[in-house]
């Protein structure tokens, strides 16, 4: 049976970091909810201008309700940190150990959620610095996965992300 996946985005996502993602996902069974302040919105990629609906605003969902978190890159979970109901979702899957599938700039939400401490992890290099400042274990390789969280740099480290968010979703 397939698992219920919250996205966490909002304008300025990196195209690929989601929809490569979704295709997997969804490809192997999984449902996808992507979770923005406003449902209904369509927010727009960064590089490839792609469009998508939001399917709920971040009032009225539940963590709990949810098996996974996913969160693209691109400018979005700089956004997306500024909203605390937003990092307080996201805190919740790293506290209960729930998969998080973070890529790019993703890991911005997990460090403003106090959330990478002690945990292997990586992310765009531009973050390298802010994720050390976390305290996180920085690695700099395609994917890194520490218990619940898989983290990896760039578009280019997809098929390696996806294949390790789905391994976690087996477990």
């Amino acid at each position: 049976m397939g698992k219920k996946i919250a996205v966490l985005m909002t304008n300025w996502f990196e195209d690929s970091e989601y929809t490569s993602p979704k295709q997997e996902l969804e490809g192997a069974g999984h449902e996808l909810t992507v979770i923005e302040k406003e449902a209904g919105k369509t927010i727009k990629g960064k590089s490839d201008g792609t469009e998508v609906v939001v399917d709920a605003g971040i009032e009225n969902v539940k963590p709990e309700d949810f098996d996974a978190l996913l969160i693209p890159g691109g400018f979005s979970p700089d956004i997306l940190r500024t909203n605390d109901k937003i990092v307080n979702f996201a805190k919740y899957f790293m506290d209960h150990d729930l998969p998080v599938f973070a890529i790019c700039h993703g890991p911005q939400l997990l460090i403003t959620a106090k959330a990478i401490e002690g945990r292997k992890a990586t992310g765009f290099y531009s973050i390298m610095v802010d994720m050390e400042y976390a305290k996180a274990d920085l690695k700099d390789e395609e994917v890194v996965v520490c218990h619940n969280l898989v983290t990896s740099r760039t578009p280019d480290d997809l098929e390696a992300f996806n294949r390790e968010s789905l391994r976690q979703l087996q477990a």
